[in-house]
């Protein structure tokens, strides 16, 4: 396997402790440098140890190496082809800390059991953070779902999907009132259940102009039961189409609700009907610096890149590979320190 040093990533994390990627974890008081500004991104013949001579004299850490994860959906083209046992070797060989689910299969590879997966994370120094299911998969099955869960070791489980498709006032306070439920069998087993955004939360009823659906989901759903993961890319998609609000209000107004954030940078584009295309962290110019540093004392949170089309897209001067643009992308993420005043 490919590794930029004699020592690679993984074995300098165990090597330096894990005080590093248990102790050091706080996403909050720090504003990450603007993903454009902070970019390092150049021809392949640039290293990531030159990124981290390059910033270390800007200030502190901003997203600790042990609370960096990757949501799987970014190169599920590699989980389809190689398998979870590979993949987990790729990754933590890179310096990924913890794993974001969207399913447990692994395609052509063959079937496998998550105590399987749970042994494959622990053969590798990984952690499991989170994992992104249907809605229908907790309707009709909560507590499988919420066994494969613990035996995965995660502390979130949630989906990714809209709270429902109905988009007006009535069918989202329905849709909260089964949230509820599902926050409260969560949280019986110890766990907390989440809603991962799109741009499409933040749309109007369709029955009432006046009043954002997320507004209704965010104030008609438990926060002690019901948590949210923030896609900041597909907030600040849904700020550009649904003007009228700033994404980091939300998470300020409980940050408790917010444990979990999705770093996925976007390039504006005037011409997309989103504001923004999605490219690999870094290469984009999402305003991360202001967003967490509105975040001063919020607590703890885990940084997780996502990159949808990771697959089919890379930045100028580098092949198409999502493996390519994960390494490129933690690099990124793990170089970025705060200015100093």
């Amino acid at each position: 396997m490919e590794s930029r040093t004699d020592v690679n990533r993984r074995n300098f994390l165990r090597l330096a402790g894990g005080t590093v990627a248990v102790g050091a974890a706080t996403l909050a008081g720090a504003g990450l440098a603007g993903s454009a500004a902070a970019s390092t991104l150049a021809p392949p013949a640039a290293t990531g140890a030159a990124t981290g001579a390059a910033t270390a004299s800007r200030g502190r850490v901003l997203v600790p190496a042990g609370h960096i994860g990757i949501q799987l959906y970014s190169i599920r083209d590699k989980v389809s082809s190689l398998g979870f046992r590979t993949v987990f070797e790729r990754l933590a060989d890179m310096g990924y800390a913890e794993i974001e689910f969207a399913g447990y299969t692994q395609g052509q590879v063959g079937p496998i059991t998550p105590e399987e997966i749970r042994q494959l994370l622990d053969d590798n120094g990984l952690r499991a953070v989170g994992s992104h299911r249907g809605i229908g998969d907790f309707a009709n099955n909560m507590e499988r779902e919420l066994d494969i869960a613990e035996i995965l070791g995660t502390e979130h489980v949630g989906t990714a999907q809209a709270p429902t498709n109905n988009r007006t006032v009535a069918g989202y306070l329905a849709a909260a009132e089964q949230f509820n439920g599902f926050g409260e069998a969560a949280s019986a087993r110890g766990l907390k259940f989440y809603q991962h955004n799109h741009d499409g939360e933040f749309s109007f009823a369709t029955d009432n102009p006046d009043v954002r659906l997320y507004d209704v989901f965010y104030e008609n759903t438990d926060p002690a039961k019901v948590y949210l993961e923030m896609d900041v890319y597909w907030a600040f998609v849904g700020k550009h189409r649904y003007p009228g609000f700033e994404p980091v209000d939300y998470v300020k107004r409980n940050p408790h609700r917010y444990p979990l954030l999705h770093l996925k940078d976007g390039d504006a584009n005037p011409a997309n009907t989103g504001g923004y295309d999605i490219v690999e962290f870094g290469a984009g110019d999402l305003p991360y610096t202001e967003f967490l540093s509105a975040l001063a004392g919020s607590g703890r949170r885990h940084g997780i890149w996502e990159q949808d089309n990771a697959a089919s897209v890379a930045a100028p001067g580098f092949p198409v590979d999502s493996f390519g643009n994960a390494e490129r992308s933690y690099d990124e993420i793990r170089s970025l320190r705060a200015e100093r005043c």
